[in-house]
């Protein structure tokens, strides 16, 4: 799988992140970059030789990696706080087998470190730019979790939906209509769930945002996908009662309503927990 690059501003500064294998790991070149533009690597050295920092990760590498090499690592602390020792990322990587920190060449190429590494790096570096480190990437992570429960309910729509063509398929559409006249069923029942929770059809949505790709329900927020996901399993129980169309509009506007009022209530109360406990 490739790697995905993210990038944070913190305090006016790029530090890019790097997704492997689903850990996060920060670019410590660009943290360098804090105390030194151009002596990026200079910094690096200068924090691998410490004692403290061999130390600490020697045991991030035994809680998180099995093939870690002791051996190699028992040698550098001994050599720790020598002015003859040196040591570079890519000597650390190589001798220890460490997962913590890697290199990267190419264009988002240098020095990244798992989050927990990084962080300590960045206390070394300068403890006021590691407090705005954290809370960028804090913020960052917040932003990939909204995202993922919109995804997920979005998905959530579509197995409904599945669940509600079914209930057309075997109740609204005879045998004998042709592949387009079928298609305009569907498109009709499709329409009483937007007309029930959005007020208005797809059709309708598009010429509106003549500017916009998708269709209605990719700009839905997550509380609408949410009712939405609701109303298709709703209506493929009225479907097969045998409810007409314009009775099933009817009711499901109102059970629309009445789950956004729900839904919209228990976000302002969540927000203002949340609001609650940051102070």
């Amino acid at each position: 799988m490739k790697p995905k690059n993210k990038k944070i501003d913190v305090q006016g500064r790029e530090v890019v992140i790097n997704t492997v294998n689903n850990e996060d790991y920060i670019s410590v070149t660009d943290i360098a970059k804090y105390k030194d533009e151009k002596r990026t690597d200079y910094i690096i050295q200068n924090w691998l030789r410490n004692r403290n920092t061999i130390e600490f990760l020697g045991i991030w590498e035994k809680l998180n990696n099995p093939d870690f090499n002791p051996i190699e690592f028992e040698g550098f602390r001994n050599q720790a706080g020598l002015n003859s020792f040196v040591l570079t990322s890519k000597k650390w990587i190589e001798a220890t087998n460490a997962i913590g920190i890697i290199s990267k060449p190419g264009r988002y190429g240098g020095t990244y470190a798992h989050k927990d590494i990084a962080f300590e790096f960045a206390s070394w570096v300068s403890v006021e730019f590691k407090l705005y480190l954290i809370k960028e990437f804090q913020r960052l992570k917040d932003q990939e979790q909204g995202q993922l429960d919109w995804n997920i309910k979005r998905n959530l729509t579509k197995i409904n939906y599945r669940i509600h063509t079914d209930a057309i398929k075997e109740n609204l559409i005879p045998k004998e209509l042709s592949g387009k006249e079928k298609s305009m069923i569907y498109a009709s029942e499709a329409d009483v769930l937007n007309m029930a929770l959005f007020g208005m059809t797809a059709k309708t949505w598009r010429e509106n945002n003549p500017d916009k790709t998708g269709n209605i329900r990719d700009y839905s927020n997550v509380s609408q996908l949410v009712c939405l996901s609701n109303l298709e399993s709703l209506n493929a129980v009225l479907i097969n009662d045998g409810l007409g169309q314009s009775q099933r509009l009817e009711k499901l506007n109102k059970i629309a309503i009445s789950q956004m009022k729900i839904l919209i209530d228990d976000g302002d109360k969540y927000l203002a927990i949340e609001a609650k406990e940051d102070k």
